[in-house]
């Protein structure tokens, strides 16, 4: 019996997917193909700020405490730079979220970065979870669906042979 598992999520219900036509079947695939494309573009962002996080922590495992009064090139865009000066090489200002910004010390801001990386890579992993169960469900409707139309090709066939 093809059945929906949903042993994970009690408050959830069992649907025996050999219950259902094809049209319900080819609805719940439709849903099934929706859910899964918005699961890849979750995880392509999660990704882009995985990737961002890592390189804000990288730059500051590069930076140096005593660089005081260094000269450097500061981005505008990314392709345009201005020229700048460090003038307090001991502080950092990092954007914890949408468009909040604090000043820390390096060491503080480096921990910052570590746990964001840690707390994105397991929302990726969730999510990557959830993704391989719903491609599973998906494919199992698939089954139940070439099943239901063999199924029926062999029924049409059957009446053919009858009315002939």
């Amino acid at each position: 019996m093809a059945q929906i598992s949903t042993t994970e999520k009690p408050q959830m219900q069992q649907i025996d997917l050999n219950t259902l036509n094809l049209q319900q079947l080819t609805q719940l695939k439709n849903q099934l193909d929706q859910e899964l494309s918005i699961f890849q573009e979750s995880l392509n962002t999660i990704k882009m700020a995985r990737s961002k996080y890592s390189a804000s922590k990288e730059a500051l495992e590069q930076f140096k405490g005593d660089w005081n009064e260094k000269q450097i090139l500061v981005p505008l865009t990314g392709s345009m730079y201005v020229p700048g000066t460090i003038k307090d090489a001991n502080n950092v200002i990092i954007e914890i979220g949408t468009g909040y910004y604090v000043e820390n010390d390096l060491n503080s801001a480096k921990e910052f970065f570590k746990r964001r990386i840690e707390y994105v890579q397991e929302q990726l992993e969730k999510i990557e979870m959830m993704g391989i169960e719903k491609s599973k469900i998906r494919d199992t409707i698939r089954e139940v669906m070439e099943k239901k139309l063999t199924q029926f090709s062999k029924e049409l066939q059957a009446k053919k042979r009858e009315a002939e």
